[in-house]
C-alpha cells in the first residue's frame, strides 16, 4: 500500500548516513568541538556537548575520536572559532529545507550552498522564510514490528513525549521538547525499543507529499548538501511516497 511518510525519510537518510561514515565522524568532531568550546569540556555540566558526544557514539564513532574532538575544542587544537548558522531555503516541488551548518567562515559557507541549491533545482531562502513552519524537537523513529501501540503510546507519554505519530506502516515517530532528549531516549533504548534515528530537529507543522521523480531530485540534493563538510543536517516538510 503506498503513502507518504516524513518519518520514512528520517530513516532513509539514517541509512545514507551510515555509509559515509568519514563524512558523518567529521561532522560530529565539528559539532563536538564547538559545544565543548563554549561550554566546557564535562559533559555531565554540558548539555549541548552530552548531545554531541551521544550522537557520534550512535554513529559508532571511536572513544579517542571524540576526546580528540573536546581537547581540541577546549584548546589544544588550532583554536578555530566555529560559528552555528541555519540557513533557509526551497527544493524541488517547492519543499521547505531548514540547513544547519557549523561554519568558521560564512562568507563561504552561504554562496556554497547556495550553488549546490542551484545545481540541484532549488534556491536560498531569507530568513524567516521557511522556518516558521517549523519546531525545534527532540525526534525519534523507531522501527514499527512488533511494537504494542498502545503500550507504547503509554510509556512514551509517560517520559515526556509530546506526540506519537503511528501513520506508517514501517517506523514509528515521536517527538517531545529538546530538554527531554536524553531523558526519553534513555527511557525508549531500556525499554528495548529499536531506535532508526534520535536527534534534535527540526520538524515541520506541515509536509508537502511529493511523488516518486521529485523525491528522486530532492534526496539528491539533501544528499549533496550533506557532503558539503560545513553542513551538520538538512530538515525538510516532504512526506516522501512509499511503497
Amino acid at each position: 500500500m503506498a503513502g507518504h511518510s516524513h518519518w520514512a525519510n528520517i530513516q532513509r537518510t539514517k541509512s545514507k548516513m551510515d555509509a559515509r561514515r568519514g563524512k558523518i565522524f567529521s561532522k560530529w568532531a565539528k559539532l563536538i568541538m564547538s559545544a565543548a568550546r563554549q561550554g566546557g569540556p564535562d559533559p555531565d555540566m554540558n548539555l549541548a556537548l552530552r548531545y554531541a558526544i551521544e550522537r557520534a557514539r550512535a554513529d559508532n564513532m571511536p572513544k579517542d575520536s571524540i576526546e580528540r574532538a573536546i581537547k581540541k575544542g577546549t584548546g589544544e587544537g588550532d583554536g578555530t572559532a566555529l560559528e552555528e548558522v541555519v540557513y533557509e531555503g526551497y527544493g524541488p516541488g517547492g519543499v521547505a529545507l531548514i540547513i544547519e551548518t557549523l561554519t568558521d567562515n560564512r562568507n563561504r559557507t552561504a554562496p556554497d550552498l547556495r550553488h549546490i541549491l542551484d545545481r540541484n533545482g532549488g534556491s536560498l531562502g531569507t530568513s524567516n522564510s521557511v522556518l516558521w513552519n517549523f519546531e525545534r524537537k527532540a525526534a525519534y523513529v523507531l522501527e514499527k514490528e512488533g511494537v504494542d501501540e498502545e503500550e507504547l503510546m503509554e510509556f512514551a507519554l509517560e517520559h515526556g513525549a509530546e506526540d506519537i505519530d503511528l501513520e506508517d506502516e514501517a517506523v514509528i515517530g515521536i517527538t517531545a521538547e529538546p530538554d527531554r532528549f536524553m531523558e526519553l531516549k534513555g527511557a525508549l533504548e531500556g525499554q528495548g525499543y529499536r531506535l532508526v534515528d534520535a536527534a534534535l530537529r527540526y520538524v515541520p507543522k506541515n509536509t508537502v507529499e511529493v511523488d516518486a521523480a521529485t523525491g528522486a531530485k530532492l534526496e539528491s540534493l539533501i544528499e549533496a548538501l550533506e557532503d558539503n563538510d560545513d553542513v551538520q543536517a538538512v530538515h525538510s516538510n516532504a512526506a516522501f511516497q512509499t511503497d
